[in-house]
């Protein structure tokens, strides 16, 4: 815990170091400490101010510091604190609406209130923006908006405040978000993102279970991690998302933090934004000349266009459609005109494709380059998707079929690989239809569905190595990258 006034310090955490912050900048000690957490509690984190160096020279030491030079530097973004404001919004009325006044301040120690009622809201902006101590002004023209939030000292915190403070951060420093060492191999940490709440996540607990025993045998710590740790996300060395990703949400926030901490992260968040929206895909198809079905962008201007460039019936599709949903098949100018009109409330622009009917579609998994596995996905039972409405508007899932890749045709494979190479060299699973003579990509997918007794139904548990050795091979190359002179 790096301070300016070690003898003025008023907090005491146990297991904690108190350090000055002269003596953090200054001495050699310091330099050569590896994996450190450091709490900078500076009063003032200006640029070029001595609280500014101390999250500067931790990131280049290699430590962990929070809050990070990236979040200094948020707080100063207006348009940043606007999108926080927009992200926030339902939340934030609820929180605020017994607030009889027109402005409202809240005061935010490592992630909480004094007052419990506003935790949720005051987690959210923690979240946001990893300080210690953070106090935002919100104003009411109608509304709730958040107009300001910034990183305030100690010498800002109300009397009345400290033994809460107190009590707080010794709760936040006995969490352990870093998983505990069970194995001298274990060189590296990494944090599993899941959402326990989700009610189709991309992987199982028997398959989450399964990456962490592969990850330990090459030399991985791994622990799950829900979106409320995301403020000690830059703890741990590395980040994998198994929560589904949309960009505006929480995995995306969490996953540029973390690519901003040095953290080796899948999903990479360029991969998310390319990946969930349907348009950008399209854009990227036509350029590379990536066989697809014929697609159009619609938008209010051409929808008269659509039966005749597309054809009927025609499967429309929201630009962060995924997994079916969002997905919709248009059989007549009267359906057609009712969908668009649907999907138009939510985004201005929408994609149209030609149907192309099959029994399944391929998924083909590759990584860093290379397929790693494929699968059939069936159609559900009487539909014309991979899920279906069955009994009582349940999901009715067509089955999976694990495939060989000696089994997969070898323009499937090509094509996959090819596809996947111009979003990236992360985890991807590429959707292709086949169909007479010719293989289509329908989508590429970030944040693939890998789950026990699927997915793995021909690699087992080698499906969750090659996953983690992955990650081990850029751990160990990005170490070097930071010992290179």
């Amino acid at each position: 815990m790096v301070v300016e006034n070690v003898k003025r310090w008023p907090l005491h955490v146990p297991d904690a170091q108190v350090v000055a912050a002269r003596d953090y900048l200054t001495d050699p000690s310091f330099s050569s400490l590896r994996r450190a957490a450091v709490y900078n509690m500076c009063r003032n984190y200006r640029y070029q101010t001595t609280g500014y160096y101390v999250s500067l020279l931790a990131a280049a030491r290699g430590h962990r510091p929070l809050p990070s030079v990236a979040t200094l530097q948020d707080l100063r973004i207006s348009p940043l604190i606007r999108i926080a404001s927009e992200d926030l919004h339902k939340l934030t009325q609820r929180s605020l609406a017994n607030i009889k006044s027109e402005e409202f301040l809240l005061s935010i120690y490592f992630g909480r209130n004094v007052a419990t009622r506003y935790d949720r809201l005051a987690q959210a902006l923690f979240n946001m923006f990893p300080a210690p101590f953070l106090r935002a002004r919100f104003e009411n023209n109608g509304s709730w908006r958040l107009q300001n939030i910034r990183a305030i000292a100690t010498s800002e915190i109300p009397e009345t405040h400290r033994p809460f403070i107190m009590k707080r951060a010794r709760t936040y420093f006995s969490m352990k978000a870093r998983p505990r060492r069970r194995l001298r191999e274990a060189r590296y940490d990494l944090a599993i993102l899941v959402n326990p709440e989700e009610p189709f996540p991309p992987s199982d607990g028997h398959a989450l279970r399964r990456f962490v025993a592969a990850a330990r045998k090459v030399g991985i710590a791994a622990s799950s991690i829900t979106a409320e740790d995301a403020a000690r996300v830059a703890e741990f060395d590395a980040l994998f998302i198994r929560e589904t990703t949309l960009v505006n949400h929480h995995t995306y926030r969490l996953a540029r933090r973390a690519v901003a901490a040095g953290l080796v992260v899948i999903d990479h968040p360029d991969d998310i934004l390319r990946c969930t929206n349907k348009v950008y895909q399209a854009e990227l198809f036509t350029r590379h000349e990536i066989a697809c079905p014929r697609t159009m962008v619609v938008h209010a201007g051409n929808v008269d266009q659509v039966a005749t460039a597309v054809g009927l019936p025609c499967v429309l599709k929201r630009p962060d459609s995924s997994f079916s949903r969002g997905v919709v098949k248009a059989a007549s100018r009267e359906a057609l005109e009712a969908h668009l009109t649907a999907f138009f409330q939510e985004s201005d622009l929408i994609i149209a494709q030609e149907f192309v009917p099959s029994s399944f579609d391929w998924r083909i998994g590759v990584l860093d380059g290379r397929a790693l596995y494929a699968c059939r996905y069936h159609m559900a039972k009487g539909h014309w998707q991979i899920i279906g409405s069955g009994k009582h508007g349940r999901p009715e899932y067509g089955s999976v079929e694990a495939v060989e890749m000696a089994h997969v045709p070898e323009r499937a494979r090509r094509l996959a690989e090819r596809a996947a190479h111009v979003i990236g060299d992360g985890l991807y699973g590429i959707d292709i239809k086949e169909v007479g003579h010719r293989f289509l990509v329908m989508e590429i997918n970030d944040n693939p569905t890998m789950e026990s007794g699927c997915e793995d139904g021909v690699l087992g548990n080698e499906l969750y190595l090659a996953v983690m050795r992955c990650f081990r091979s850029r751990l160990d190359a990005r170490g070097l990258a930071r010992n290179a002179p």
